[in-house]
């Protein structure tokens, strides 16, 4: 009989992960050793996150949970992992595009603020006009309509008062919001030159909107409302030569106040044929309202201005009129955090002990959770500073901070691409935290492709060969130096033949220039900038040096009026389109998927209703869809699998118990094309249903592109909630190049290589070569120094992250910026 302690008898210096099936993981066993910065490494797709996170942790937790008296979580497909410990997981999600999430929400920074007001603040008393104080003042907590009010009475002149408590604080609640803008700090307005060109007629095509027959009707309609009210037809004048009352008549329409105003003792006329014409701006707000946001249609007519009541400071007048040791919480919100630490420790020592015991707790939360973020080296940032705005690798330093500080040991920390979005100069700053977490105990492993965190660290795992169905094995298991001398190994040969900088012959500039003129939104220091046009550009430099700025805030907004005399661009008129490719992350939605994004499904759908069996069967192309009703099985609606409830923890999929998983009816099935149902077609990864449909033109070009930017390995019927954000980039790229059929467009792609192993950028790169050989113009912010050296162009941003950026460093091509001194970059190329 095996002795049942036989396996723990083992040195605990390692974690023991046995016959692992998970995904597309091929029977995996491995020794990994704890206590040791561990990188997995390996093509996209190959099984990396799969062993890491879906096994390696959820197992990690399960044991953990379950030690302490959980029951039920679910045991990924692995027959044992043994010499676990509890581990946490700093996954690469990126921040939502949330106008209301900003760096002291999510750090909780503002909430510790909220409350340091509560206690502290000094106010006008709206009665006698006496300075007071908060911490002077009893609560009181008065039952009103709808809940409770605390109030206060005035130590002066005794008089009762609302007291301002923590909801007063904060833009995101009715107590504290500005009331104009909603505690947004900013408002929608009109775009006018979007809407109308005052140098054209009505009739030569002024109101962008009116397109075809409808113009001529509103024009008609225009004519109405001037005789009615007096004024001259319209007769081909050009909009700028209008008289008020006219330009009152077009822009606001006859029911407005406007009108009203202006011919005060005319009725409004009782029909559009009579003169009741609606106004172009006012058309447009209705429109807005009808929709209930700015939809892709509306997007040109509007844009985003500061909110006039508050300034921007999102707070109505009463909270932000109220100071702590002289100062406004809207003032201390804009402080970077190097300036709030300052602040911080300035109140510490200023306010007597009575009142420092209000507010320890909330000072000393504040001074860790800052210390930490310096650490992480971004000071520079403001707890007002919206997270949709970040960089990447702010954003990945954000979430990295919270475990500088932790003094823990004996845990597994699991970290999902820790350099994603980073400078090599920022690299070196996460390698020497993912060392200090490694020093005080733990076990780190990372799923990395960058060679200088191979480099550091002291054992890695390459997972492959390659992707999809043909990865999920465990090439190499060793040091860098073994895993050089592995022949199968992908990443091994990249390592060994990467031996320095690579020139390339340069495309010259004969296609003219991309002109920028003193930008100085966010932290841009006024720089001018020629990018020029019909090659691949990178905008390259430390994070939060104005990349994205520059090229999304500045760049993409297109030709601006150079009466601004700030943010001026010129030459974007002349492209035929300006096309962006952010990091916004994908749909979350369960239904969408490879297939339904790129537009193949429908293709898809298509030919199994055209097949002879789908028409005896009286089948339609919906019937063929899981997003209806019809063909699909109603149990799980067509998902193939269904929710069961955990209660304390996520819900887990549990395969439909009708359709087992096939996520359409029998009829449905019985439909084959080449021997494959509707459901074994979702479940072919896009190489092979390239193969499959080879001969059929509409799918053969989606395919052929998924393939060319590196996704062969995806299923089609992957959803996108399960794709990294590197895979979602490149899948909406490749949507992009789908839609738009011109071949002098201008392309703004946001790091693109993000979750790129070295062989996939290789392939990647070949794409963006075609799409500039084609006549486009390629702009990318990149931090991959593989990309950089195959561009054309390099606009070096700098020095350093935040106020010390925004300065245009060195310009030049790949070999001129290294040998720049004074380029950041130029140092890793």
């Amino acid at each position: 009989m095996k002795n049942r302690g036989e396996n723990y008898m083992k040195p605990q210096n390692s974690m023991s992960i046995r016959n692992a099936t998970e995904g597309n993981l091929k029977g995996v066993s491995l020794d990994l050793p704890k206590n040791k910065l561990v990188v997995f490494t390996g093509v996209s797709g190959s099984g990396k996150s799969t062993l890491a996170m879906d096994v390696l942790y959820q197992e990690c937790q399960r044991q953990y949970l379950e030690a302490m008296g959980y029951q039920g979580i679910r045991k990924p497909k692995v027959d044992e992992i043994l010499n676990t410990s509890p581990a946490i997981k700093v996954s690469q999600d990126a921040y939502h595009k949330n106008p209301r999430s900003t760096v002291g929400t999510v750090t909780n920074l503002y909430t510790d603020l909220r409350m340091i007001f509560e206690k502290l603040h000094r106010r006008s008393c709206p009665h006698c006009q006496n300075e007071i104080s908060a911490s002077d003042a009893e609560d009181r907590l008065v039952k009103v309509s709808g809940g409770f009010t605390v109030y206060m009475d005035c130590p002066v002149c005794g008089k009762e008062m609302e007291k301002l408590t923590r909801s007063h604080f904060s833009y995101n609640t009715r107590e504290g919001a500005c009331p104009k803008c909603q505690g947004l700090g900013e408002v929608l307005k009109i775009n006018l030159r979007g809407v109308i060109h005052e140098e054209l007629s009505l009739e030569g095509g002024a109101v962008t909107y009116w397109d075809h027959g409808y113009k001529e009707y509103q024009v008609t309609s225009v004519n109405a409302a001037f005789r009615y009210y007096g004024e001259k037809p319209t007769a081909d004048r050009p909009v700028s030569e209008y008289s008020e009352g006219e330009r009152i008549l077009l822009f606001y329409g006859a029911e407005s106040e406007e009108a009203k105003e202006f011919y005060k003792d005319v009725p409004i006329p009782k029909k559009v044929a009579d003169g009741r014409f609606e106004g172009i701006l006012t058309t447009i707000w209705r429109r807005l309202q009808d929709k209930g946001s700015v939809t892709a249609q509306l997007e040109q007519f509007f844009e985003r201005g500061t909110c006039e009541l508050c300034n921007g400071n999102k707070l109505n007048a009463l909270s932000a009129g109220v100071s702590v040791e002289g100062k406004s919480i809207t003032e201390v919100s804009g402080y970077s955090l190097e300036e709030l630490f300052k602040w911080v420790v300035g109140i510490k020592e200023s306010i007597s002990d009575s009142r420092k015991d209000m507010v320890e707790v909330f000072l000393q939360d504040m001074e860790t959770k800052i210390k930490r973020l310096l650490h992480a080296g971004i000071g520079y940032l403001q707890l007002e500073r919206q997270t949709m705005t970040l960089s990447g690798g702010e954003a990945q330093r954000m979430k990295l901070a919270s475990i500088l500080d932790a003094t823990i040991s004996g845990i597994v920390y699991l970290m999902d691409e820790p350099t994603m979005g980073l400078h090599p100069k920022d690299t070196e700053g996460i390698i020497d935290i993912l060392e200090g977490v490694r020093d005080r105990g733990n076990t780190v492993i990372a799923i990395e492709h960058d060679v200088d965190v191979m480099k550091a660290s002291e054992h890695i795992v390459d997972i492959g060969p390659f992707a999809g169905r043909q990865g999920g094995e465990i090439v190499a298991s060793g040091t860098m130096e073994e895993l050089k001398e592995i022949s199968g190994s992908l990443t091994g040969k990249y390592l060994r033949e990467r031996t320095g900088f690579k020139e390339k012959p340069y495309r010259s500039h004969d296609k003219g220039y991309l002109e920028i003129e003193n930008a100085t939104k966010f932290n841009l220091k006024g720089i001018d900038v020629k990018i020029p046009r019909g090659v691949m550009t990178a905008i390259t430099g430390v994070s939060g040096s104005g990349k994205s700025t520059l090229v999304f805030e500045v760049l993409g907004k297109g030709d601006t009026d150079a009466a601004s005399g700030e943010n001026i661009v010129r030459g974007t008129g002349e492209m035929d389109k300006i096309i962006l490719v952010e990091q916004s992350p994908l749909t979350r939605m369960k239904r969408s998927n490879v297939a339904t994004f790129s537009g193949i499904f429908s293709e898809v759908r298509k030919l199994f209703s055209s097949l002879k069996d789908a028409k005896e069967k009286g089948l339609k192309a919906n019937d063929f869809s899981f997003n209806t009703k019809g063909g699909r099985c109603e149990r799980c609606e067509g998902l193939g699998y269904v929710e069961s409830n955990m209660l304390f923890f996520e819900n887990i999929e549990i395969v439909c118990p009708v359709c087992d998983g096939k996520q359409f009816q029998d009829h449905v099935l019985s439909v084959e094309y080449e021997g494959r149902n509707i459901h074994d077609v979702l479940k072919l990864p896009v190489e092979e249903a390239h193969a499959l449909f080879h001969d059929i033109k509409p799918m053969k070009k989606i395919l052929s592109l998924l393939e060319d930017v590196g996704l062969g390995y995806l299923e089609l019927g992957q959803t996108l909630t399960t794709l990294s954000g590197g895979e979602g980039q490149r899948l909406k790229l490749a949507k992009e190049l789908l839609e738009q059929k011109g071949r002098n467009n201008l392309y703004l792609i946001d790091e693109p290589t993000v979750g790129l192993h070295m062989r996939d950028v290789e392939h990647f790169l070949l794409l963006l070569e075609k799409m500039v050989e084609a006549g486009n113009t390629v702009v990318l912010v990149e931090h991959n120094t593989q990309v950089m050296e195959a561009c054309d162009w390099i606009v070096d941003l700098g020095p350093e992250g935040g106020i010390l950026g925004g300065n245009v460093l060195a310009e030049g091509t790949p070999k001129e910026i290294r040998e720049n001194k004074k380029s950041v970059t130029g140092r890793y190329l």
